[in-house]
């Protein structure tokens, strides 16, 4: 499966109609996602639980959820999104990550 077909599927579950809606359900959804991500970690740094890789899974795949719904507010693909994303990071890092180009950003 490719992104633009998990976009088109993602939103068979989503009962947001109107464009701004979308942008707003999907960015708040995405920090309460995120969230639950974070506490997974917690628990496995914090209180000694083990690392619960399938909780992780599911709480990404939320993530992934609201990304695609955040992306259909604003009228662009998931794909457009990760193709913008890594033009970004060849111009920052040309060669690859480099420790001292990131501690020296201009932008």
């Amino acid at each position: 499966m490719n992104f633009n077909e998990y976009q088109s599927l993602a939103q068979r579950t989503s009962d947001t109609k109107c464009k701004s809606d979308k942008i707003e359900n999907g960015l708040m959804g995405l920090n309460g996602e995120a969230g639950e991500c974070i506490d997974v970690l917690k628990k496995f740094y914090f209180q000694g639980h083990e690392l619960d890789k399938e909780k992780l899974i599911d709480e990404l795949g939320d993530v992934l959820w609201y990304i695609a719904e955040a992306c259909v507010g604003l009228g662009i693909t998931i794909e457009e999104v990760a193709i913008h994303n890594i033009d970004k990071l060849r111009k920052r890092y040309p060669k690859g990550f480099e420790k001292e180009k990131s501690i020296h950003r201009t932008e």
